[in-house]
């Protein structure tokens, strides 16, 4: 499935008529995470490391990818689920979805997701979550920022569809250069987060797409 997912994201990104990319699930969960069967198959660590490096770069080729991605959460996401969520720009669930980093209720610290979460919603609150392994509803969890909104789940479909309408209809070599350029500022000092924006905005304004559309307004 994380291989089938990488590969999806990458010809997506590569088809320059993709604008938006949603992520969506058919059933009652959106996504229950690893197989902890998988995991218990073997106590090979090189195994392990090798799943776990491949579920970590499916996270950051989510976040390194040119088209904004939106999960649409139609169920429940848990552990490495929820660091999906987390790890995709923008996130809208149904009211009746739940979420949680509950490895720890089985002896295993959702260490990974952690790394997801946190950037989403904050060290104090993922702590909470990555300790407790409680699950909290989708009220909550827009509360907190792991995602934008909660909605009534008749209206997931058309929350997500009008959102990546509207993204869809921006300048997408702007959008490319604005999204990896807020994702790389986001975790460095305030100074150089500064000049990697400056210099963003700079490359910005000698895109065709900005002149036209700034000249536009001008004349208006």
């Amino acid at each position: 499935m994380m291989r089938a997912l990488s590969v999806a994201i990458v010809e997506a990104e590569a088809d320059a008529r993709v604008r938006v990319i949603v992520l969506g699930a058919a059933g009652k969960l959106f996504c229950a995470g690893h197989d902890l069967g998988e995991l218990r198959s073997t106590n090979d660590p090189h195994v392990h490391q090798a799943l776990f490096e491949e579920c970590s770069a499916l996270m950051m080729a989510i976040g390194a990818c040119r088209a904004p991605v939106i999960a649409r959460v139609q169920g429940a996401a848990v552990a490495a689920g929820c660091q999906l969520v987390a790890s995709c720009d923008l996130a809208f669930a149904a009211e009746t979805a739940r979420f949680a980093v509950s490895g720890i209720n089985l002896g295993l610290f959702c260490s990974t997701p952690g790394v997801a979460l946190s950037r989403a919603i904050g060290r104090k609150a993922a702590t909470e979550l990555l300790l407790t392994g409680k699950f909290i509803d989708a009220g909550e969890a827009a509360a907190l920022g792991l995602i934008n909104h909660a909605v009534p789940a008749a209206d997931l479909d058309k929350t997500v569809d009008e959102t990546a309408a509207v993204i869809a209809a921006k300048a997408t070599d702007a959008m490319a250069l604005g999204k990896a350029a807020f994702g790389r500022q986001t975790d460095v000092p305030l100074a150089e987060a500064y000049a990697i924006a400056a210099q963003a905005m700079v490359e910005n304004l000698g895109f065709e797409s900005a002149r036209a559309g700034i000249d536009g307004f001008l004349r208006r």
